[in-house]
């Protein structure tokens, strides 16, 4: 048996319907996930206008199956030099935000729509610069041609979703932010430090996959 062969099992389509939400939720959207989950305190105002974001969590269905990610480029106003998922917030003539998280994609990594079969949806995200995030899970088959935006993309990364799906490999940091100290998943995949609502998103896809 391939060291991929389980991996690829847990996220065969079927399956992968069954452990998502099926359906994306009503806009605007009232997150039930976000940066407060690890710091309570920290609960906005749920009054507050959050701007309508999406993103994909593109699941390579290769012989190891890994997930896409990308670097922001250091200059950006926002998340400079983080990693993160394809996606951004959306656009008003975006017809869903399925399509929000597929056109970011293809802007920001040249990978068309038709590579990815949507299979369903995690728990919206509130971050705390004020988005709420919905993320798309897609399975992104092989033969596509990478085209990074040079202005918003550093670099294109793959890390093997075992290594993800691996509750040992799963950290919990913390840092001053705003005068106060945060708290917040976080993965370390050689030069690679994922953390913030990225981590926070494969933490709760890799807890529906385990869900019964």
């Amino acid at each position: 048996m391939s060291p991929g062969s389980d991996i690829r099992e847990r996220i065969a389509l079927p399956l992968l319907k069954r452990r998502l939400h099926a359906q994306p939720p009503s806009l605007p959207l009232s997150p039930t996930r976000g940066d407060y989950d690890l710091n309570p305190e920290m609960r906005p105002n749920p009054a507050r206008d959050l701007a309508q974001a999406a993103v994909l969590l593109p699941i390579i269905t290769r012989e190891e199956p890994s997930i896409l990610f990308t670097r922001r480029t250091p200059h950006l106003s926002r998340h400079a030099g983080q990693v993160s998922f394809p996606g951004g917030r959306a656009h008003e003539g975006d017809a869903s935000l399925v399509e929000t998280a597929l056109r970011e994609t293809r802007e920001e990594t040249g990978i068309a729509a038709s590579f990815v079969t949507v299979a369903g949806f995690l728990d919206p995200y509130e971050t705390g610069t004020g988005y709420a995030i919905l993320p798309v899970v897609g399975l992104l088959r092989e033969g596509f041609v990478l085209t990074p935006d040079a202005n918003e993309v550093a670099e294109i990364f793959e890390v093997p979703l075992g290594f993800l799906l691996d509750p040992k490999n799963r950290q919990r940091h913390a840092r001053e932010w705003n005068g106060r100290r945060r708290e917040f998943h976080a993965f370390t995949y050689g030069p690679h430090y994922i953390w913030g609502a990225t981590a926070a998103m494969l933490v709760n896809f890799a807890e529906r996959l385990a869900s019964p």
